[in-house]
Parts: C-alpha cells; structure tokens; sequence
C-alpha cells in the first residue's frame, strides 16, 4: 500500500483519497468513499480509466506490448506449454510439477463428457442456428444438471466447477458444431491431448478412422493458450459481475458467451474474415488499402490495430507464425480468401501508413485466417474463443467470489432524462 495521497478540489473544497500501487502497472486513486465524501460520482463511459477489481491473474501493458499469465510473458507459454499447463497457471497462480500436470490432465479428462440428457437440448434449435446462441443456453444449462457444484461458498465446489467448466467446453462446442452441418455427435477420447480431442470431436466421423494432424492439434492448443485470457476485458467483467451477485459459476460464464458473441469483442475475427470475403481477390487488395486510408471512405480494415495495444499485439506474433505453420502442412496456396490474406499482411507490414499508425495485424487477423484453413467456418469462431476464454473466466470469477473485498457490482450513473413532474390524467391532456 503507498502513502501517496491524491487530492480532489471542486471550488473552495478539497479531499484526499488513497493511492494504490500495484506490483507492476499504473497506480490508483481509490474513490471507493468518492460519494459519501463529496456527493459526486466519476463519469467513464467504457471504464477505461477505471480499475474494478484487484487481481492477480493476468496483466497487459498495451505501450510495450506486453501480456503475462501470473507473470509468464504470453509467448514463453506459447511455446514451450500446452493449454493445460497454462488452465493450471490460470486456476492456481503456479506452473504445475509433472506430477501436479498429471493429475491435473488426468481430472480435466474424467469431466469431458456431458451428461447423455444434454444432447436432446441441441434438437430444441434451429439447424441454422448461429452457434453461439446455442452455446449460451446449453452452458447455462450446466447449472440444471450438476448441482454437487453450484455451492460457491465451498471451495471444493468452485474447483470442481472450473474443472468441468474447462473439460466440457469442447464438448459442447464440438456438438454445437456437428449438430449445426447434420452430423451425428462424437464423443471425446481420453487418450487424446486436449486440442486433439477437440478437433476429434468436430471433424471425425462414424464411417472412417479419422487421425489428428499433430501440427493442427498444435495450432488450436497455441490459439487456446493465447486467448485463455485478457485481463478485464468486457466479457470477463460481465462474467465477474454476474457472480458478485451469488449466481452460480455455469450462469455466469453463459453471460460470459453472450458478451463475448459481439463483433466488437469475440466476433472480431468473424468480421476479419469477412472483410475478406469483401474484398474478394488479390487484385482488389491495394483498391482497399486506400479506401482504408481515406477518411471520408466508411470502408475500415477488421483485424488491424487493437484498442489495448498500442505497439504490436504480442499474441499476434505467435499466431502469425502458426498461421504460416499451418497454411505450409495444408497447402492452401489456391484458397483466393487466404491469398488476399497474405497480400494485405504483406502490405499492412510495409506501408509507412500502416506502420506510422501502427496498424500491425493482430491476433483476430492471423486466427480467422487459420481457423478457416483448419476446416471451421465463420461461425464457430467466436464458440472456439469461448473454448479458450473459460479458463480466463473460471479463474477470474473464482478469484472474485474468494476476494473478501468485493461487493456485488453497482454502476452509477450521470442522469440526463427528465426532472421529477406531475403525472397529468388522460382526460386533461
């Protein structure tokens, strides 16, 4: 705790509040007493200059380009981790000894299956149902069928949610997609890796013997590890204050998905993808490019630049060279969508507007491109990120309902509607 005081002076009035200091990042100005003190309010639309919680999870320096799991720089887990390894870093604030990544993978392995009953939910959607709305009901729908782990009071509850929570998303994420192409569910395999079983679950079927490409089981675990999590971002704050109020894990991490389903968040790779579709082939691409640079020109290039980083997207980079891994074992050289890809890269890397701008490529750009050379339409982007995004979540929430200073969550607000007036009866107006 610092001893530097900040002090607020509205006319002839002045307060002091507290300064906090955490072990790296901004300091803060608690104004936790703001109101009783003053009567006033802080007005931040977005919060971006608002600090809600202290955590100990996860840390960005968007300057830098900086992202750390528990202190571990993004990329040093990348490539020398597993997904696992890192859902235990996440969960337990510590990298796991062999014997504890065994034990851990063994128990994450026992949950993947799904209750039997739960299959029958997916017949109660449309076939061309966007996945993700799926997924927003059938995770809410985890709280009906295991009850032994909605105590959020018991610790080993909370463990055993989080653990089904990171098991069985895959699961549920591969029916949600088999349901939505007409094919039947396959069920997980425990002596496959985590992102192995994954892709078995989703491009396997009955009638063949299907083999994981190791190199694409490699991808998604890379993709799964660079979306784990992002510090405070809009769905895992929605997911944080949906359990302030007591509600139970499965519930918040359903509000989670349905945050995370929008374009400005989670979709962003979907919208990527499509920019991409728009521009159609190689030959347009430089057309584009300046639409983009012109200012009068609606026309914005998806997948550029990041409201976070301000120099390159340390995700990015990992996620360019496993782009480029998987387009070399897969061949995809005729794909005309990847080939515009690879050109506006090209040129987003070189141009001096680009680059003065810093409008590098980010981790949305390079996933939408290895995700559809991985064989997933556009659709389950946003479900493979919430995949991925469960174990940020389950640990952020986790750590919320065991922080003894958190209170359920109350913004306020700046009122701008109508003054107090009189109610006029029908007949008199």
């Amino acid at each position: 705790m610092s001893d530097k005081k900040a002090t607020l002076t509205v006319g002839d009035q002045s307060w002091e509040f507290p300064i906090k200091s955490g072990s790296i990042g901004p300091d803060v100005i608690d104004i936790g007493s703001l109101y009783k003190e003053t009567g006033m309010f802080t007005y931040d639309p977005g919060f971006t200059s608002t600090a809600s919680c202290e955590s100990e999870i996860t840390y960005i320096d968007g300057e830098k380009g900086v992202l750390l799991y528990r202190g571990y720089p993004i990329e040093q887990l990348a490539e020398h981790g597993d997904f696992l390894e890192t859902c235990y870093l996440l969960l337990y604030g510590h990298l796991p000894t062999p014997e504890e990544k065994k034990d851990f993978d063994t128990r994450v392995t026992r949950h993947t299956m799904v209750h039997e009953q739960m299959s029958k939910f997916y017949t109660g959607y449309r076939r061309d149902s966007h996945p993700m709305a799926v997924m927003v009901g059938i995770v809410g729908a985890l709280s009906a069928f295991y009850h032994d782990s909605t105590d959020i009071a018991d610790p080993h509850q909370r463990m055993v949610a989080s653990l089904r929570m990171i098991a069985k998303m895959p699961t549920m994420a591969a029916m949600a997609y088999k349901y939505s192409i007409g094919q039947p569910f396959v069920y997980p395999r425990n002596d496959l890796s985590y992102a192995a079983n994954f892709l078995h679950m989703c491009f396997s079927v009955p009638a063949e013997p299907y083999e994981v490409n190791p190199v694409l089981a490699r991808a998604m675990d890379r993709i799964f590890i660079l979306h784990a999590d992002h510090e405070q971002n809009a769905s895992t704050s929605t997911v944080r204050l949906a359990g302030s109020s007591g509600a139970n894990p499965f519930g918040c991490i359903a509000a989670g998905i349905a945050c995370l389903w929008g374009p400005a968040h989670g979709g962003a790779n979907e919208a990527a993808l499509n920019m991409l579709h728009q521009i159609g082939t190689v030959d347009r691409v430089a057309e584009f490019v300046a639409k983009a640079k012109d200012k009068n020109d609606p026309f914005r290039l998806m997948g550029f630049g990041h409201r976070v980083y301000k120099n390159y997207d340390p995700r990015a980079r990992i996620m360019q060279q496993t782009c480029h891994e998987v387009l070399n074992e897969l061949g995809h050289g005729d794909d005309p969508t990847l080939q515009v890809a690879m050109e506006l890269e090209k040129i987003a890397l070189s141009d001096e507007y680009f680059i003065e701008k810093k409008l590098y490529p980010n981790i949305d750009f390079y996933s939408g491109i290895t995700l559809r050379a991985l064989g997933f339409p556009a659709e389950m982007f946003t479900v493979l990120f919430a995949v991925a995004r469960s174990v940020g979540w389950i640990a952020q929430w986790k750590e919320m309902v065991e922080d003894p200073s958190q209170r359920i969550g109350r913004p306020r607000q700046l009122f701008a509607g109508a003054p107090m007036r009189d109610y006029v009866e029908m007949d008199d107006r």
